[in-house]
C-alpha cells in the first residue's frame, strides 16, 4: 500500500513549452488579449449601428404616425382636430419624432467622427432615460386613440377610421423600436467601463 505522502518531496513534472512558447513567453498570452480587444471593439461598433438603426426606425415610424394623422381631415365630423385622443396622438408623434431625429443625428455624428457630444456616461444615462420616456408616451398616445376608433369602426368603417388605425399603427410600431432601443440603452449604460 503507497503512503500519501511519498510523492511530497519528489518534483513536479510540467509539459515542456513549445519552442514559439521559449523564445516569446508573451506571444500565447498577448494573441488571446488582441482578440479580446478586437471582439470588444467589434461588438461595440456593433452595438452602435444597431443602435442608430433602431433610432432611425423609430424617427421614421414617428414621422409617418405624425404626417397621416395631421392629414386626417375629410370634413364635418371626420376631422381628426375635433377628439382629444387623435390631437394626444399627433402631439405625441412630433415630439417622438423630434427626438428621435435629434438622437439620430447624433448617433451618426458619434459614427462619423468617433467623438462623443457629451461625456459618455451622460450620454448613455440621457439615452436610456430619453428612449423609455419617449417609447411610454408613445404607447399611452397610441392606446388612447385605439378605443374611440374601435367605436367608430362599429358605426362606420371608412377612409376617417382607416387613417386614423394606420396612424395608430405607426406610433405602435415606433414604441416596438424604441422599445428595444431602451433595451439596448441599458444594456450599454450596465456594461460601461469606468476608467
Amino acid at each position: 500500500m503507497s503512503n500519501p505522502n511519498d510523492h511530497v518531496g519528489s518534483p513536479k513534472l510540467e509539459p515542456s513549452p513549445s519552442p514559439a512558447d521559449v523564445e516569446n513567453p508573451m506571444a500565447a498570452e498577448g494573441s488571446v488579449g488582441v482578440t479580446g480587444v478586437l471582439r470588444r471593439w467589434k461588438r461595440e461598433d456593433l452595438l452602435r449601428r444597431g443602435s442608430l438603426a433602431l433610432r432611425g426606425m423609430a424617427f421614421l415610424f414617428s414621422v409617418l404616425s405624425f404626417i397621416i394623422m395631421a392629414t386626417n381631415k375629410h370634413g364635418d365630423w371626420k376631422n381628426f382636430d375635433r377628439y382629444e385622443e387623435y390631437r394626444y396622438l399627433l402631439a405625441i408623434s412630433i415630439l417622438s419624432s423630434l427626438y428621435t431625429g435629434a438622437q439620430a443625428l447624433i448617433k451618426v455624428r458619434e459614427l462619423s467622427t468617433g467623438k462623443f457630444l457629451f461625456k459618455q456616461s451622460s450620454s448613455l444615462l440621457f439615452d436610456f432615460c430619453g428612449d423609455q420616456i419617449d417609447a411610454y408616451l408613445l404607447l399611452s398616445a397610441a392606446s388612447s386613440a385605439v378605443p374611440l376608433t374601435n367605436r367608430m369602426r362599429e358605426s362606420q368603417d371608412n377612409i376617417f377610421t382607416d387613417t386614423s388605425a394606420s396612424s395608430i399603427s405607426m406610433a405602435f410600431l415606433a414604441f416596438f423600436t424604441l422599445a428595444l432601443s431602451a433595451l439596448l440603452s441599458g444594456f450599454k449604460l450596465s456594461n460601461q467601463s469606468y476608467i
